[in-house]
């Protein structure tokens, strides 16, 4: 029991909570550590000595809602770690969830395998983005002016792949980013293959993830 990943569940639709809540417990690896209405509910639930490792938080909920938690939390007990539950995935709060410390974002309407497969990322990962979220953040990202954190965790990238990733993170095709950069298409491609293989990943989805994860571009550079 002790060695279970710990959920506390927050959605003020009660039906859905407890459905949830079920679902969850059936998850052998993870056990329920608490349900709440809002948030509010939920922080004056908290206990130093039993505080969950994810929780999972809807975003419109009254007293307290999704964003305002997500930003105590991230204030206040930052490695707990946020998935957000939504009915949504507009681009604004998908965006917005992420600024406010969520580290992964689910649809309410999501099958029982991608929760497992987002609270296992969260356990093991730090964080979840699927292509849906990936997908919505590529279209609001813009190349971000953090060389501080460009040095700090991509140190084993050149000043060019450095460059290419961030180009990766906006809509401009492969094509468009050999223009960008004054190289020929080739050469782009075999930037991409060579990121491939020294970042073991398989898609452009998984070079924008590397980005995001390692603070090559920030999200809360976003206007």
């Amino acid at each position: 029991m002790n060695n279970k990943i710990s959920i506390a569940l927050v959605d003020d639709h009660v039906l859905f909570r407890k459905g949830l809540g079920t679902l969850i417990a059936s998850f052998d690896d993870y056990t329920l550590l608490f349900e709440a209405n809002n948030g509010k509910e939920f922080i004056s639930m908290l206990r130093p000595d039993n505080l969950p490792d994810i929780v999972l938080l809807d975003i419109n909920m009254p007293e307290m809602d999704g964003y305002e938690t997500c930003l105590w939390l991230k204030k206040n007990q930052p490695h707990i770690k946020v998935l957000a539950l939504s009915m949504y995935d507009n681009e604004q709060s998908i965006v917005r969830m992420f600024k406010a410390g969520a580290k992964g974002y689910i649809l309410k309407d999501s099958e029982p395998s991608e929760l497992r497969e987002a609270m296992s990322s969260l356990a093991h990962k730090g964080y979840y983005y699927s292509e849906m979220v990936t997908g919505k953040l590529i279209h609001s990202i813009h190349e971000a002016e953090e060389e501080g954190n460009t040095t700090k965790y991509a140190t084993n990238l050149t000043e060019r792949e450095i460059t290419f990733l961030k180009l990766v993170c906006t809509e401009l095709t492969y094509k468009e980013i050999a223009d960008q950069m004054h190289l020929s298409a080739r050469t782009i491609d075999g930037y991409r293959d060579n990121l491939f293989a020294k970042l073991q990943v398989k898609t452009r989805v998984g070079l924008v993830t590397y980005a995001l994860k390692h603070g090559i571009v920030m999200l809360d550079k976003l206007p």
